[in-house]
């Protein structure tokens, strides 16, 4: 197991290598550049822009080198931690990024935590009462939650809240609070708000899993080693907690590699709806304008979360289930 882990290890320096290069190059197979997109942007607008403060523009990111000289200099300011300074916003990345970080973590790591917790007894009682009036209601409501887009619940939502109440649900803060420092007065402000998007992030993710944890939980109580326990006399409670309930999780486990990830990145769409200062809507932004430097750092943020996720799903899946160890 210990070689195991230590090869895993050795094996993320060279995918984060590649990784890099395959990001560089997703970044810059749009036609143009970031100076293009700004250019079309002016254009847009019926202004122009000096020649003179275009070829600075283009002198100060060394849009004018080669792409593998840019590359060297994006990846020896990340391996300094350097993350450079964002082309559209003209701030340096990991202001931009420190920002909305915690509040994108804050939200998605609550979003899941409850998911969790509402998920997991409802998929159990779903599959020890098979057919029942419970597990058809939990079923509807799971179909429902699966069926409905995040982002157009979010706008009904909005549209109710507003049209019937008069009061407006999106964003995290209050008018007074968006600027403010944080203070414990700025915490329940934001308290007050998150339950939002909370709700909507978190439909669409306790439907699935609870459709998930019912369908293997059922799996494992059919299973020869569950009638074994239950004719000696095993307690019932003891009997489904101890082994069916346990494998039955490993799909929660597997998608670590997921959940780690998305705690970043967000819902993006929904976050665009509901106005939320979260990572995602920036990084559509950067995306959207050839960002390089804001684009590139989080997609390698993304990609480092995602190998990191992987790795500790493996090690927890040998943990969890017996069955699976890597010897």
């Amino acid at each position: 197991m210990l070689q195991y882990i230590a090869r895993r290890i050795l094996l993320m320096i060279p995918t984060l290598l590649v990784i890099t290069i395959v990001t560089f190059v997703i970044i810059q197979l749009p036609p143009g550049d970031y100076l293009s997109t700004l250019l079309a942007q002016y254009s847009a607008q019926g202004e122009t822009i000096d020649q003179s403060r275009l070829d600075a523009l283009t002198k100060r990111y060394g849009l004018d080198q080669p792409l593998y000289v840019q590359y060297f200099k994006w990846m020896s300011g990340l391996i300094r931690g350097d993350l450079g300074v964002s082309f559209n916003w003209n701030k340096p990345v990991r202001q931009l990024i420190g920002d909305r970080l915690l509040l994108t973590f804050v939200i998605s790591f609550s979003t899941m935590i409850i998911g969790w917790m509402l998920a997991i007894p409802i998929g159990i009682y779903s599959a020890v009462k098979q057919y029942s009036i419970g597990d058809y209601l939990f079923a509807g409501f799971s179909f429902l939650g699966l069926g409905i887009p995040n982002f157009l619940l979010a706008l009904a939502l909005l549209w109710f809240a507003y049209s019937k109440f008069g009061v407006n649900l999106t964003g995290l803060f209050s008018s007074k609070y968006l600027d403010a420092p944080w203070s414990i007065a700025k915490v329940i402000d934001m308290l007050n708000h998150i339950w939002v998007p909370l709700v909507i992030l978190g439909t669409g993710g306790i439907a699935g899993s609870v459709r998930i944890l019912r369908a293997n939980l059922l799996d494992e109580l059919n299973k020869p080693y569950v009638v074994t326990a239950r004719a000696k006399g095993l307690s019932e409670r003891k009997l489904l907690l101890k082994y069916p309930v346990r494998l039955a999780l490993n799909p929660f486990v597997s998608t670590v590699g997921w959940q780690l990830p998305q705690l970043i990145s967000g819902t993006t769409i929904t976050a665009i709806v509901l106005g939320l200062p979260t990572t995602g809507p920036l990084l559509l932004s950067a995306l959207k304008t050839q960002d390089m430097y804001l684009a590139g750092s989080f997609l390698m943020i993304l990609s480092f979360l995602t190998i990191l996720g992987t790795f500790l799903s493996d090690i927890l899946l040998g943990l969890l289930d017996p069955r699976i160890r890597f010897e």
